[in-house]
């Protein structure tokens, strides 16, 4: 198409050139013999001489003009041959310009043709040369990615094996530590029964410091009583002395009166040191009392915390617990679940398996989930410490 174009655009001004030099021609051939008209004084010289002249004369004059004339359009017809044969050059000259340019046009889009080709087969080369390397990079990829998942079996049956051992020695662990667990738990036990029988002991030693308090009121009473009388009878031998020795008796009864009023501040005096010593004995008695009614007050909250603190962890495991398919209908794990002092998990073991491996993992993973459990923080300190360790028993749509 572009050879096509450039032909056409060439051609063109070509044919108007042949055509220019073609008019010109045509307009000098006819207006040359218009410019050469025979002189009028000649004319009138000829006319003159007619008279004088002979017919022969006459004659050779009439040839030479023409032989003027006609030797003059013979050089005009010269001159338009010539200028005819200059324009037909002229147009050859251009023709073969113009068929010189085309034929280096074409010589140059055989070039370009040819260098197209030359580059589309060296494109095709390099595309070809490009799949055979891809090819072989394929191969060397395939090589390597055969070594690579024989390397990963192999790592993996490495893994599997170092996972057994470790799940043997996670076994012998949780052994040990369910047997240092149920230790703990049986020194936890004799302690709350050393401490009940603490506390049974200790209720027999008030109740017998209170018995002790009673006969000791009840003595006083008494020696008042005793004491009471016993003035009374002073009183009364004392009036029997004032009737006999009524002198002698009114100064014994002043001095008697005054030992007895002296007696009575005293008596009055330890009766009241009695009194405000049964008083404090009783105030610390009571005190007594309700701290151990407020340490069971606190010992029942610290239950109910620790209760309902189990109660959310089981919640938060069941919700994060996703039961494997095909597990057997009575297949149960126990777990171990150890906390840090915020409610972080420390460490999730299997204590009691259930034979289904991915089960076991599943409960596991259910604790680790749900961790951390930051309710822990809310239980009493002492209470805190009983509940950052604890078992977990996991059954099909059952967590305990």
């Amino acid at each position: 198409m572009a050879r096509h174009e450039s032909r056409v655009g060439y051609g063109l001004p070509t044919i108007l050139a042949v055509l220019i030099h073609v008019a010109v021609v045509i307009v000098s051939v006819i207006s040359l013999p218009a410019d050469t008209p025979e002189p009028t004084s000649s004319s009138i010289v000829q006319a003159t001489l007619v008279s004088t002249e002979t017919v022969t004369d006459q004659a050779q004059r009439a040839e030479e003009a023409r032989s003027r004339a006609q030797a003059r359009e013979a050089e005009e017809q010269a001159q338009r041959d010539a200028q005819a044969e200059a324009a037909q050059r002229e147009a050859q000259e251009e023709a073969a310009r113009q068929a010189e340019q085309e034929a280096a046009r074409e010589r140059e889009a055989r070039a370009l043709q040819e260098a197209r080709e030359a580059a589309e087969a060296e494109a095709e080369r390099r595309i070809a040369d490009a799949e055979e390397q891809a090819r072989e990079r394929e191969q060397q990829e395939a090589e390597r990615q055969r070594q690579a998942e024989a390397e990963a079996e192999a790592e993996a049956e490495r893994q599997r094996q170092a996972e057994a051992e470790a799940e043997r020695q996670r076994q012998a662990e949780a052994e040990a530590e369910a047997e240092r667990q149920r230790q703990a738990e049986a020194e936890a036990e004799a302690e709350r029964q050393r401490q009940a029988e603490a506390e049974a002991e200790a209720e027999r030693q008030r109740q017998a410091e209170a018995e002790a308090e009673a006969e000791r009121q009840r003595q006083a009473e008494a020696e008042a009583e005793a004491e009471r009388q016993r003035q009374a009878e002073a009183e009364a031998e004392a009036e029997r002395q004032r009737q006999a020795e009524e002198e002698a008796e009114a100064e014994r009864q002043r001095q008697a009166e005054a030992e007895a009023e002296a007696e009575r501040q005293r008596q009055a005096e330890e009766e009241a040191r009695r009194a405000a010593e049964a008083a404090e004995a009783e105030a610390e008695i009571q005190r007594i009392l309700e701290g151990e009614r407020e340490a069971a007050a606190n010992a029942r909250q610290g239950q109910e915390a620790a209760n309902n603190f189990i109660t959310l962890v089981r919640r938060a495991v069941e919700q994060a617990w996703a039961i494997p398919p095909n597990v057997p209908e009575g297949a149960s794990t126990e777990i171990n679940v150890r906390l840090g002092p915020s409610g972080e998990l420390f460490s999730a073991n299997i204590v009691q398996g259930s034979g289904n491996s991915a089960f076991d993992r599943s409960a596991v993973q259910a604790v680790e989930a749900a961790a951390p459990f930051a309710e822990l923080r809310q239980l009493p300190a002492a209470v805190q410490r009983d509940y950052r360790q604890f078992n977990l028993r996991f059954r099909p749509g059952d967590v305990r």
